[in-house]
């Protein structure tokens, strides 16, 4: 084998490595959030490390699901939450 083939097997090692253990030590803050629109309801949580950026984050997940197209995307994302519990 050669040396070329000894150091991609290296960083592609370091690198699966690096994924599972950032992967793992991801979410300092669950935020657990419910949002109706149009007559429809979405609730999901989501891990993070900020609670701001995990709300944020957990809204557009519910939004995804509740709206299609952009303007609707928009409005659903500044609908305020029905719930919106988050904790560390």
């Amino acid at each position: 084998m050669k040396w070329t083939s000894w150091v991609t097997a290296a960083v592609l090692i370091g690198l699966i490595g690096f994924v599972v253990w950032s992967s793992l030590h991801i979410g300092g803050v669950r935020c657990d959030v419910c949002i109706d629109f149009n007559g429809r309801q979405a609730c999901r949580t989501v891990d993070g490390n900020t609670e701001q950026e995990t709300r944020a984050a957990a809204i557009t997940n519910a939004c995804a699901f509740l709206a299609s197209g952009v303007t609707q995307v928009m409005a659903c994302e500044h609908t305020p939450p029905t719930r919106a519990e988050c904790h560390s």
